[in-house]
């Protein structure tokens, strides 16, 4: 007979003030792609991508995916742990110690901060490409509407729960299905015009430029991909938490894996490389003109702007349920708890949220071009990815440990994967590091926001946060079959 853990559900606890059992799996999937915002990944990483590694895209996706899925099913298992809005920041905090928690949560606020920028900008440049190329690249025209489009999302946000989720479902549901036709379309259209002739090679290590080549790509595919664990953060309301939340979140990680390699053959294939290199910050709208002329770049633009508006808001509730998490451990100013009366969502740490975005948005306006902006904030979210995600992982083969040896399941999706995917993400983070100490705004964003947190860690460490006393007690005892089922 073997001891079992106790499982903690925080969500089933009306105390925690959030609105529980609001969401089912369809929700949690919808919000997990949703939060990895396809779309726009596509639109406006494309470019970065293709400067890191030229044709090696699909192998950059493939290489970083399957690391990216370990991760996914560490959420997965350490969700049937303790059901938290803080997920890693939670989780890494119980199993391998709290400051190392502290570390993962304040990676996830530092990175959906920045996002809000690099998320912002193209929701007012496609939405004004729309109806003025010329308005599309104006500073001021485009953070007017792009901080319009994120006030709405604040908005949405504050409203609560199930009126985000019914407005993902028509964001997304519109996004996907413009995605899925343009895929046949451009396969299609690349195996009837031949601009390329597609080579396996796009998925080998050859056209990596050396192994800090391959970093460099492995750390924009990071990027591709995040935002699938929005459904962990909102596991506090979601139904049968332990299990929907994580199954979200993995369903949702294939999803837009299938959507990222199809779109980049099809890109590699449709597209020159002159093609590429004049268009690289709007690669899907060149897609869509040049296998739909006329009404086909049109409407990728509007599939673009619908998901970076829809991440906008999955990043939003990421970030305001992490805050909401880590304040109601006292590891963060008290106000960042607060729940509203009527609405049951942490209201103060949106709008605090809020506010900083759009000065950090206003501010981007005169730091240099849309693309050049977008370009930095991406690798700088990517380094920090890289640590909340690495953390995951390796406390999931911590917590689990006794039992990794149990079965081949056991060994596979809590041992081997997830450890897989911590030391890839580790990895690219030490060699991008190492091979860019040129770039110096990637570095001092990416790192240097990391490094912030250590005031806020040490100044509630001395005043004697609660959590910081706290010993290692997630994974301690052998879970049962009943908790793992």
């Amino acid at each position: 007979m073997t001891t079992s853990i106790e499982p903690t559900d925080v969500g089933a606890s009306a105390s925690t003030g959030l609105k529980a059992n609001v969401l089912g799996l369809f929700d949690s999937v919808v919000m997990a792609v949703a939060g990895s915002a396809p779309a726009y990944t596509i639109a406006a990483t494309t470019g970065t991508l293709i400067v890191a590694v030229g044709f090696a895209g699909p192998a950059a996706l493939l290489y970083c995916g399957i690391p990216m899925l370990g991760i996914a099913w560490a959420f997965s298992y350490l969700n049937r742990l303790e059901s938290n809005a803080g997920a890693s920041y939670a989780w890494v905090g119980r199993v391998l110690h709290p400051a190392l928690g502290f570390i993962a949560g304040w990676s996830l606020v530092i990175s959906a901060t920045i996002f809000m920028v690099a998320g912002s900008v193209p929701a007012g440049s496609y939405t004004l490409s729309l109806f003025s190329g010329a308005a599309a690249g104006h500073p001021g025209y485009v953070l007017l509407v792009g901080s319009v489009w994120f006030l709405v999302m604040v908005a949405l946000v504050i409203l609560g729960i199930r009126v985000t989720a019914r407005a993902q479902w028509i964001m997304s549901g519109v996004e996907v299905t413009l995605l899925v036709l343009f895929a046949i379309l451009a396969i299609a259209h690349a195996a009837s015009h031949h601009v390329a002739t597609f080579s396996w090679s796009w998925f080998s290590f050859s056209h990596f430029n050396g192994m800090a080549g391959f970093a460099a790509g492995g750390l924009v595919a990071a990027f591709y991909y995040w935002g699938w664990d929005v459904s962990s953060n909102l596991n506090e309301e979601t139904k049968n938490s332990r299990r929907t939340a994580g199954l979200g979140g993995i369903i949702g990680v294939f999803i837009v894996f299938a959507l990222y390699e199809i779109f980049t053959v099809a890109i590699n294939l449709t597209l020159s490389t002159k093609a590429l290199g004049a268009n690289n910050g709007n690669v899907l709208q060149t897609l869509g003109q040049d296998v739909w002329s006329g009404l086909g770049g049109k409407l990728l633009v509007i599939a673009v702007m619908l998901s970076t508006i829809a991440t906008l808001e999955t990043t939003l509730i990421q970030v305001t349920r992490t805050l909401f998490a880590m304040s109601r451990e006292k590891t963060l100013p008290g106000f960042f708890d607060k729940i509203h009366p009527t609405r049951s969502t942490p209201w103060i740490a949106t709008i605090a949220v809020a506010i900083v975005s759009l000065g950090l948005f206003v501010g981007s306006t005169y730091l240099g071009s849309v693309q050049k902006i977008l370009t930095d904030a991406i690798n700088a979210i990517g380094l920090q990815i890289c640590v909340y995600y690495g953390l995951a992982g390796l406390t999931v083969v911590v917590a689990f440990r006794k039992i990794l040896f149990r079965s081949v399941k056991n060994l596979l999706l809590i041992g081997l994967l997830p450890l897989l995917g911590a030391v890839f993400m580790f990895w690219i983070l030490g060699e991008f590091v190492d091979t860019n100490t040129s770039d110096s705004v990637v570095i001092w964003v990416g790192l240097g926001g990391l490094a912030i947190g250590l005031i806020p860690l040490a100044a509630y460490w001395i005043m004697g946060s609660p959590y910081f006393k706290q010993k290692p007690t997630l994974g301690r005892s052998v879970p049962d079959a009943e908790t793992l089922s």
